[in-house]
């Protein structure tokens, strides 16, 4: 990926950060540099991730997933994560796949998940249940509830699963007791910093997807890890987007002009908050599309309080479509473009807009949206994240809030005794009721 800070300078924008101000910030950006190899090279928790293109065997997973690579249909049963990084891969490459679908149950409402069970063709669909514990409550119900489709259909489930997990847990034994197949989480690899592994490229393997280019593409953003933010793009964003947040842009409004990289911006925005949102620190994600939100979120980011930093990811190629003529004459003018000519000057006019209204924005290309560029924009987000967190100064690779809520839910659920439960009876009421 390549990255354009020039629209987040303090000379366009406000917020920005000025040239200065950005070769003041290089020089803590050469020490976190050398934390964050200190850290990969010594395999730690966290930093492990960032060794992922490398490590992972494109060859296992697909000798895992071979029982049931002739399949129509792959529900993938996981939650943030174990789900988000195989579905921003299986939705970005999903024209250059074998014609399999992906299915992604992430969530656990009842009239949601029933509606997608009952459109999937069973006799044909295959499962892939990801949790690295075996043990997250969510991912296991929904397991369970998909479970039971299949026996109710009359459908070995057991001929048609695939285990995504750790070494040891209840899944791990639920594997081993049927025979099913299984691969392994990596270790020190934080959920959502894993979407180059076995928990991103399972799906990736079963909808015929390359995974070679892939991490190909992920190398090579690795190669671009340098101490300097003038020399790495993924360091010149993560670096940019931190000088801007404690300049004022607390939101982080992420805007790929591609509709097959949307659910790349939801990936984006678990890293984001997830990893730098402690300590009273960090931005808050946004999720856009261009250019359907220059219809319903523009207006904001371009008159509203100047407290966010645009993001736009854009593809230099891409398929085109001619717009057929037309004999209005106040759209004639579309007749002699494509509908990618449109797209362009959509995305274009966009971020002038912000520019000219002084608002920061930063542009993220990529080449094309295909298995390498997508690799390394995977990549470079997390090597900019994993910078981010180390110049905010906090644990970029741990989710105490999330932990909280977790054991909350098992308290009230009879799953144990926990304090955080008792909490929820405490709650502040002030009712207006009809």
């Amino acid at each position: 990926m390549d990255v354009d800070i020039g629209n987040a300078l303090a000379s366009v924008a406000s917020p920005g950060i000025s040239r200065e101000g950005l070769e003041r910030l290089d020089e803590r950006v050469a020490t976190a540099h050398e934390r964050i190899e200190a850290g990969r090279a010594n395999d730690e928790h966290g930093y492990a991730a960032l060794n992922l293109p490398e490590r992972t065997d494109p060859d296992a997973i697909r000798a895992a997933v071979e029982p049931v690579a002739d399949v129509d249909a792959l529900v993938t049963i996981g939650i943030g994560g174990s789900a988000l990084g195989a579905a921003t891969i299986t939705d970005a490459l999903a024209d250059a796949g074998d014609g399999t679908e992906a299915v992604y149950l992430d969530n656990i409402d009842p009239a949601w998940i029933t509606r997608r069970l009952e459109a999937l063709p069973l006799e044909s669909t295959a499962i892939n249940v990801v949790s690295r514990s075996g043990t997250t409550a969510e991912t296991l119900a929904n397991f369970l509830v998909v479970r039971e489709a299949f026996e109710d259909a009359g459908v070995d489930w057991t001929e048609r699963t695939v285990v995504t997990t750790g070494e040891s847990g209840p899944l791990r034994s639920l594997a081993n007791r049927h025979d099913l197949a299984a691969v392994s989480v990596p270790d020190g690899v934080p959920g959502r910093f894993s979407a180059l592994s076995a928990v991103g490229l399972v799906a990736a393997a079963v909808c015929g997807h390359d995974l070679e280019a892939i991490l190909e593409g992920a190398a090579a953003e690795a190669d671009t890890l340098t101490g300097s933010l003038f020399e790495c793009p993924a360091y010149a964003y993560g670096a940019t987007a931190y000088a801007l947040d404690a300049r004022g842009a607390s939101m982080n409004a992420m805007v790929p002009y591609a509709e097959s990289l949307e659910t790349y911006a939801e990936w984006f925005a678990q890293l984001w908050a997830e990893s730098l949102g402690k300590d009273d620190l960090g931005q808050t994600p946004v999720r856009a599309l261009g250019v359907t939100d220059q219809h319903s979120q523009l207006q904001l980011y371009r008159a509203g309080p100047r407290d966010k930093l645009v993001t736009f990811v854009t593809p230099r190629k891409t398929a085109d479509r001619d717009i057929p003529g037309t004999d209005v004459d106040e759209l004639a003018y579309l007749g002699d473009a494509t509908l990618g000519e449109l797209l362009e000057a959509e995305f274009e006019a966009t971020e002038a807009s912000l520019a000219a209204a002084g608002r920061p924005n930063v542009r993220v290309e990529l080449e094309s949206v295909d298995a390498f560029e997508l690799g390394g924009l995977l990549y470079g987000m997390e090597a900019a994240c994993v910078l981010a967190g180390e110049l905010y100064e906090v644990s970029t690779f741990t989710q105490p809030a999330v932990e909280w809520a977790k054991n909350a839910t098992r308290g009230l659920l009879g799953g144990g005794e926990f304090e955080e439960a008792e909490a929820v009876a405490e709650k502040t009421t002030l009712r207006v009721e009809r």
